[in-house]
């Protein structure tokens, strides 16, 4: 019932490769400046750095950021087109399942370098073991990737990795109400 997470096989040749309509509306975007704090949103501050998606998209963290020490490098090809190709693909495949999403996912940042999911259903990701757990299974089909396959790193790169490959930042879960967690890719 899981065949969201399908569409990770084949979104690897799409990270490195592909474009289309979503490529398209990329080229044309703007760089947006980063919005002074709405009435009741949080301050967000992280290392004395506004993070404006804190309180909008997600609550505050519960803590401070987790780091991860990437094993890939950023992919030469890696652009924010392609970052939103990536969550445009995924998003697509999971709207076309029979059952609704179980979480939402989209990429923000004036490149697309931030990465959020957000949990669609009462109860679920709100606790960092059910969002490590989410995060494992990402990680079971990123390893079956052609590109982590040819490159002979499925036993050794996580879904952290095949974000970092993309040129993806950090990546934030929550379950949309009262958890969340982030983990920054150095």
């Amino acid at each position: 019932m899981r065949r969201w997470a399908f569409a990770l096989i084949g979104l690897a040749a799409l990270a490195v490769g592909g474009s289309g309509a979503a490529a398209a509306q990329a080229q044309g975007a703007k760089k947006g400046q980063p919005e002074a704090p709405r009435k009741g949103q949080a301050e967000g501050v992280r290392k004395g750095k506004y993070d404006r998606h804190e309180g909008y998209y997600y609550p505050p963290l519960q803590g401070a950021p987790e780091i991860y020490k990437a094993r890939a490098v950023t992919l030469a090809e890696a652009s924010r087109t392609r970052r939103i190709a990536f969550v445009t693909a995924l998003t697509n495949q999971m709207m076309r399942n029979p059952y609704p999403p179980p979480f939402a996912i989209f990429a923000k940042g004036d490149q697309a370098e931030k990465l959020i999911i957000v949990g669609l259903f009462e109860g679920g990701y709100n606790t960092l073991y059910r969002a490590r757990g989410m995060l494992a299974m990402l990680t079971a089909r990123a390893r079956m990737t052609p590109i982590f396959r040819k490159h002979q790193v499925e036993d050794v790169f996580t879904f952290f990795d095949f974000l970092k490959l993309q040129g993806f930042e950090r990546v934030t879960v929550t379950d949309g109400k009262a958890f969340s967690h982030q983990v920054r890719f150095q």
